[in-house]
């Protein structure tokens, strides 16, 4: 698993109650990486936070809302792959999240 940092948690969709939503500058792990449809981006599943069915159609956290210590990114290129053999380029990874240092 990787641990993240929300970096935005703008725009909450009005079917995600507020206890499910993320929280800027919380920290959070990643227990599931998939590519979501129909914005073709990369989605999180976060620990503590299911997005049920009583969510739908939202199941993911997309990826541009978080960011990741250099350590916690390689650790992420790795983890992507683990879940579902999904291909994704530093590059393409990069501009779909942020990386910093703490």
């Amino acid at each position: 698993m990787v641990k993240c940092i929300c970096l935005n948690d703008k725009g909450k969709p009005n079917k995600i109650p507020a206890e499910k939503w993320i929280k800027n500058g919380q920290e959070y792990t990643i227990v599931f990486a998939s590519y979501v449809l129909p914005q073709k981006e990369l989605g999180f599943q976060i620990e503590g936070l299911e997005l049920d069915e009583s969510c739908f159609p939202y199941e993911y956290f997309l990826a541009n809302r978080f960011g990741f210590t250099l350590e916690e990114f390689d650790k992420l290129m790795d983890f992507i792959k683990e879940c579902n053999d999904i291909a994704i380029s530093v590059k393409e990874l990069m501009e779909q999240t942020k990386v910093f240092h703490p």
